[in-house]
C-alpha cells in the first residue's frame, strides 16, 4: 500500500471569469480530486474556492454542484477535507460545513505531519502594509455589515458582488504573476516575523496566486500554492517534505 499524503490547493475562483470557463475548470478540479483520493490522508483547500459566495438564510449562489458533490463524496468516504475562507468567499457560514462535511477554518492554524510543524492559512491581510484591504476585511467580517448585505435581494446582492470582483481583477491585471523580492513580498515578511518568535518547518498560503517554493532559512520554507486559472498548482506532502506539483498544466 502506498504511503498516504497530505494535499493542499487554493484559489480555484470558481465563477470567474465566466460560466463556460468556470465549468471547464470545475471539471478539471474534479479530475484532480479523483486522482488523489486513493492516497490522500487529508485535503486542505486554502480559500477562494469560489470567486464569490454569500449565504442568505434560505438561498445560496447557483452553480458549483460538481465540486460540492465531489467534496461530500470524499468526506463521506472518511477523508478529512479542511476548508479555509478566503477574501472572496469569506461569507461562507453554515451551509458548506453542514452539507459537505468539511472542517471550516476562519483563521490560520498550526498542524504537524511527518514530524514537521506547519503554519497554514489563506494569507490575506498578513504582513505589513495593505491597510486599505485590512480595513475592508474588518468591515466584511462585521456581523452588522453582513446582516445589512443580507437585506439585499439575492439577484441584486450577488450580481453586485460579482461585478465588484470582476472590476477588482481587471484593476489587478497581471501584478500577481511577478515575484517582487523578499523585501516587497508581504507574506515572506510575515513568515520572517513569525520565525523570530517561533520555528515552523513550513508556511503554506494561497492568496498570492503565484506558485512559490521559497527557502526562508536552512530549515524553514514558505510555500505559496498559486491558483487554478493559469497554473493548476497544488502542494503535496509526504515524509520527504512538501513539493509543488501541477495538474494537466498543458491540457484543457
Amino acid at each position: 500500500m502506498s504511503q498516504k499524503k497530505i494535499y493542499f490547493a487554493s484559489d480555484f475562483h470558481l465563477g470567474a471569469p465566466n460560466y463556460e470557463a468556470s465549468l471547464e475548470r470545475e471539471k478539471k478540479i474534479i479530475r484532480w480530486l479523483d486522482s488523489i483520493k486513493d492516497d490522500a490522508e487529508e485535503i486542505y483547500l486554502l480559500g477562494d474556492v469560489f470567486d464569490f459566495w454569500f449565504e442568505y438564510k434560505r438561498a445560496i449562489p447557483k452553480g458549483f454542484v460538481r465540486i460540492q458533490g465531489k467534496i461530500a463524496e470524499l468526506t463521506d468516504a472518511g477523508i478529512p477535507v479542511h476548508w479555509f475562507i478566503g477574501n472572496h468567499d469569506m461569507w461562507i457560514f453554515d451551509y458548506i460545513p453542514k452539507e459537505l462535511g468539511v472542517q471550516m477554518h476562519r483563521t490560520e492554524i498550526v498542524k504537524e505531519y511527518f514530524g514537521k510543524k506547519i503554519f497554514i492559512g489563506h494569507g490575506d491581510g498578513l504582513g505589513p502594509g495593505d491597510r486599505g484591504y485590512k480595513f475592508i476585511k474588518k468591515v466584511f467580517r462585521n456581523r452588522v455589515c453582513q446582516w445589512m448585505f443580507a437585506r439585499l435581494h439575492p439577484n441584486f446582492g450577488i450580481g453586485l458582488a460579482n461585478f465588484s470582483s470582476r472590476k477588482s481583477r481587471a484593476a489587478t491585471g497581471t501584478k500577481d504573476a511577478k515575484f517582487y523580492g523578499e523585501e516587497k513580498e508581504m507574506l515572506i515578511q510575515f513568515c520572517n516575523g513569525v520565525l523570530e518568535k517561533e520555528h515552523y518547518d513550513y508556511f503554506i498560503f494561497g492568496h498570492r496566486h503565484l506558485p512559490l517554493n521559497h527557502k526562508l532559512s536552512d530549515n524553514s520554507t514558505y510555500i505559496n500554492l498559486g491558483e487554478w486559472i493559469n497554473y493548476f498548482s497544488y502542494g503535496v506532502m509526504d515524509e520527504d517534505g512538501i513539493q509543488l506539483a501541477y495538474f494537466e498544466q498543458n491540457n484543457s
